[in-house]
């Protein structure tokens, strides 16, 4: 029993050690696809740059070691819990001052988005029998986080090509704290420890959903199959930002706190059939006005993502689905 105890103990202040290590070599991945790409001549400013994306995404990944427990005990006051999200105009600045490119109003944006999501669960947490049931303050944070995402509303805040992941990532973070932090909703899933699980569902649900997909695309004309094998550099570039940038953010949006606050109101299955409508029509305007071919198969595909992510309530598993997916298409179909 000492021994167990002792073993858990390291266990647990090991953890952070390696997630801060592994935040490290991730840095140091994107480094070298920012020299890979030449982005210093498109871009500028790198310095600044690669600093507010680097304060950008550690809340993401940290948050998924366990960042909200180690919150959740040290923020005691309820006006600190609340005004603490507010940090997250921070990597807005370190981008935009040294430029002479500073906003008020995506200043304002960064800082109220936050704070506001964290005070409206703060004051006004959703009631119900249930805790985890989906109330009308869920939806007015889903729809602060999504909507500028969806609609591209804080684009102009890092306004240069190739920056678009900043202000997703930005809120994000803010929806991470909220949901996690101050809601503190359960049966999320946002966790970067992988199990063996998670690979074994995710590739389950590409293997069911990739005939599928083939055939009614290429029916539909909306696919068409082309180019080789790709270089081992593509390949990697390609996996690790499709997850980070795409997979992981859709995920955490659509599965992880929609799915899973639909699931307590209306039960399972409608929870997965309204996700992955939703997750479907989101795809609308890719590109405009309406593509409906898209949108028919992104909510079949939201079928099976919704499905690898219910398998043991893992983001991971429904995060390599929808990995897989894109980059399979980017590669071969698209």
């Amino acid at each position: 029993m000492a021994g167990g105890m002792e073993q858990h103990a390291v266990t647990r202040v090991r953890v952070p050690w390696i997630a801060a290590l592994l935040y490290a070599l991730l840095l140091w991945a994107f480094w070298l696809l920012v020299r890979h790409f030449a982005l210093e001549t498109r871009l500028g400013h790198m310095a600044s740059t690669f600093a507010a994306f680097a304060l950008v995404f550690a809340p993401f990944w940290f948050f998924a070691f366990g960042a909200a427990d180690a919150l959740r005990r040290m923020l005691r006051s309820s006006a600190v819990r609340v005004l603490v999200p507010g940090l997250l105009v921070v990597p807005y600045l370190v981008y935009s001052l040294p430029r002479g490119e500073f906003r008020w109003l995506f200043g304002l944006a960064c800082f109220a988005i936050p704070v506001g999501s964290s005070l409206l669960f703060e004051f006004q947490p959703p009631g119900g029998t249930r805790p985890g049931q989906l109330g009308w303050q869920d939806v007015l944070v889903l729809g602060a986080a999504g909507l500028p995402i969806e609609f591209g509303w804080l684009r102009g805040a890092f306004p240069h090509n190739g920056l678009d992941s900043l202000p997703k990532l930005l809120l994000v973070d803010s929806t991470l704290y909220a949901f996690l932090v101050v809601r503190r909703l359960e049966g999320v899933g946002y966790d970067f420890r992988p199990r063996a699980r998670d690979l074994g569902s995710g590739v389950r649900e590409l293997v069911l959903f990739a005939p599928i997909v083939i055939s009614l695309g290429l029916a539909l004309h909306f696919i068409t199959p082309h180019g080789g094998l790709p270089t081992a550099a593509t390949a990697f570039s390609d996996l690790l930002i499709t997850f980070f940038f795409v997979a992981v953010p859709e995920e955490l949006f659509f599965r992880g706190l929609l799915q899973n606050l639909l699931e307590a109101r209306v039960g399972h299955p409608p929870s997965l059939w309204i996700a992955a409508l939703i997750f479907g029509l989101s795809h609308f305007n890719k590109p405009g006005p309406f593509n409906w071919r898209y949108v028919l198969l992104a909510t079949i595909a939201g079928i099976f993502y919704g499905r690898a992510w219910r398998d043991r309530r893992r983001l991971l598993a429904s995060a390599t689905t929808h990995t897989l997916v894109d980059v399979l298409w980017t590669l071969w179909f698209r």
